[in-house]
């Protein structure tokens, strides 16, 4: 059972985990501009790597919010990220969100979720629950390849062949019945389930 395997990691990782939800939660107490940043992370990660993301996020930062669409463009290029040219326009067309980026934390979670999908391009269910999460959320469910497929291989959803609006919030509320089971929330469940398997604690 899954829950078992999630109750056994618990002792193993608990600690990390806890550490990374506090810091996802610091996040949104930080300056508009920096909560931006993790907002771009965001958008680089759709159909690229979390790692690649971080690696952005680590050397670009600030360049998120300040650089012309062209220096962005070039900076991702360098670093070797592979939509170098749409997600510069991604993210550089997203800065009118910054002066109130805050305004989304007072929001319901799943309401700020369906505000960032419709209005901010290149951020579809994934990445809008992914920032949101990365910001202190903790009810909405990231539901990615590996969370996909772990899922898969315990026999609990067969994988979809598109992920539709539909079929995330189907599988949004599976995750939501196993955590309620643990007695965990969703974004400390989706640090499980990623570990599971990729043997990393990331965000």
């Amino acid at each position: 059972m899954i829950e078992e395997k999630i109750k056994k990691l618990e002792g193993e990782i608990g600690e990390t985990v806890r550490r990374r939800i506090k810091e996802f939660e610091d996040v949104r107490k930080e300056k508009e501009e920096r909560i931006f940043q993790e907002l771009a992370f965001c958008i680089l990660t759709a159909n690229s790597s979390a790692r690649m993301g971080l690696k952005a996020q680590r050397e670009i930062g600030e360049g998120f919010v300040t650089y012309s669409e062209e220096k962005l463009r070039e900076e991702l290029k360098r670093i070797g990220y592979r939509f170098w040219r749409v997600r510069a326009e991604y993210i550089v067309g997203a800065r009118w969100l910054i002066p109130e980026i805050k305004r989304l934390f007072e929001m319901p979670e799943e309401e700020a979720r369906e505000y960032l999908v419709k209005n901010v391009k290149g951020l579809g269910m994934k990445e809008a629950s992914h920032f949101l999460r990365n910001t202190g959320a903790k009810n909405l469910a990231i539901v990615d390849r590996h969370i996909i497929r772990v899922l898969r291989d315990e026999g609990l959803i067969e994988e979809p062949k598109t992920l539709t609006r539909k079929r995330y919030l189907e599988i949004e509320e599976k995750e939501r019945e196993i955590a309620n089971r643990i007695g965990m929330n969703l974004a400390e469940l989706d640090l499980y389930l990623w570990y599971m398997k990729t043997g990393e604690v990331l965000k």
